[in-house]
């Protein structure tokens, strides 16, 4: 990887941090926390688009995992979780700072990763069609692509934007499971609505119509099917997918996108489960499935953050703060990245056995979906506001704290 622009990614000369010693944040430069999170971003998603870029990624990207069958899912895994989690980033214009220039960097890139997914005379062309899982791939590189419109569909060559187009309607011959996985088929149909005016409306409808109340558990919880599990499925996927759906159907009008002013207020309260999770030194609770997404359990928060749905009773400094917080904690040292800078199976080390049969290298990148609010500029309050202490920072260092507050809608 080249050289970070500001210098700030290496590793750490000091102690852990405890408690008391996270009184240290509050004089530190709110620039610092930008600059860190730019410099993370760039370590995790350089090797994956810098190989597509040049057609390397099957030949250099490892495998890990504890199924051979997932190898054929693992690449167009990598690209589309990277891509969408740095997709709002990619999307502000492009300045002459150095965060500005790094991104004009990284909007070439993925530019050019593009035209070689969807190449099939390129060496990393890949196949968004394979039944099951490349259609999971295929919904979230859709969702970045709606994250990104203005910088990244928008400057796709024409015959790029058809050959995107074509594979996503092939996904059509992929049958969904009967849980979160409907929300990638109506994700795929959002993306056909914003960018060919027209998509399969039962296909569109049918996994929203049944996450709005009868999926429906309350307080800002989703049942993942007709089953209840304990985990991160509502953040990492249910509810940034929903999100993201209804309000495409909400600019065309679409029925059925009345749903999205409740499912809104039902994320800013997951947003504040989410908050209040994060621990006075960064770590969180290892509950349910999928833990090896590491940061990326706090998708619907990051995402409530970018599109400034939080809840009254916590603050965007202090969101900044506590994933921060976290950010660090797994990435300001080296132990999650194997040689070559590629994540490594495991939630905070390199620990296999901490991943399911379906979890491979490419699934490791939904970490990425962290990296959201990013795509707020500077100066927005989220980025330009003081240091202040997360909800479970505050209770631990005994100061003032607001009661849990539950929803009924």
């Amino acid at each position: 990887m080249s050289k970070s622009i500001f210098g700030r990614f290496k590793k750490s000369e000091e102690p852990d941090i405890d408690v008391e010693e996270l009184e240290f944040n509050k004089q530190s430069d709110v620039f610092d926390d930008r600059a860190f999170w730019v410099d993370t971003l760039e370590k995790i998603a350089f090797p994956v688009l810098n190989n597509l870029k040049k057609g390397n990624l099957k030949k250099n990207m490892p495998f890990e995992s504890s199924s051979d069958e997932m190898k054929k899912f693992s690449h167009l895994g990598a690209f589309s979780r990277v891509f969408n989690g740095i997709s709002p980033w990619l999307n502000l214009k492009v300045d002459a700072t150095p965060e500005g220039r790094l991104r004009e960097k990284f909007v070439g890139l993925t530019l050019t990763s593009i035209e070689n997914v969807v190449n099939p005379n390129s060496d990393d062309y890949l196949n968004f069609s394979e039944p099951k899982y490349s259609l999971a791939s295929s919904a979230i590189f859709a969702q970045g692509l709606l994250r990104s419109k203005h910088q990244i569909w928008s400057n796709l060559p024409i015959e790029v934007q058809a050959k995107i187009i074509t594979n996503f309607k092939n996904t059509r011959i992929i049958a969904p499971y009967d849980n979160h996985w409907l929300l990638y088929t109506s994700m795929i149909e959002a993306a056909l609505l914003e960018f060919t005016g027209e998509c399969d409306l039962e296909r569109l409808n049918y996994g929203i119509l049944k996450f709005w109340d009868e999926w429906y558990l309350g307080d800002g919880i989703y049942n993942d099917g007709n089953k209840f599990k304990v985990g991160y499925e509502n953040s990492t996927i249910i509810h940034p997918l929903l999100n993201d759906i209804l309000m495409v159907m909400r600019k065309y009008n679409v029925k059925g996108n009345e749903f999205l002013n409740k499912q809104l207020m039902r994320t800013s309260r997951l947003a504040s489960q989410l908050e209040r999770i994060i621990s006075p030194t960064g770590s969180y609770p290892l509950i349910g499935e999928s833990l090896t997404y590491r940061t990326g359990i706090f998708h619907a928060l990051s995402q409530a953050a970018l599109i400034k749905i939080l809840p009254s009773n916590i603050t965007p400094a202090q969101v900044r703060c506590g994933l921060t917080q976290v950010l660090k904690s797994q990435f300001q040292e080296n132990q999650n990245f194997l040689e070559g800078d590629w994540l490594a199976i495991g939630i905070n080390g390199h620990q296999k056995e901490a991943a399911e049969e379906t979890i491979e290298t490419g699934a490791l990148y939904m970490c990425c979906n962290v990296f959201l609010p990013l795509g707020l500029p500077q100066n927005d309050p989220f980025w330009s506001s003081p240091y202040e202490e997360w909800s479970s920072l505050k209770a631990w260092n005994g100061n003032q704290i607001n009661v849990d507050q539950s929803i009924d809608f």
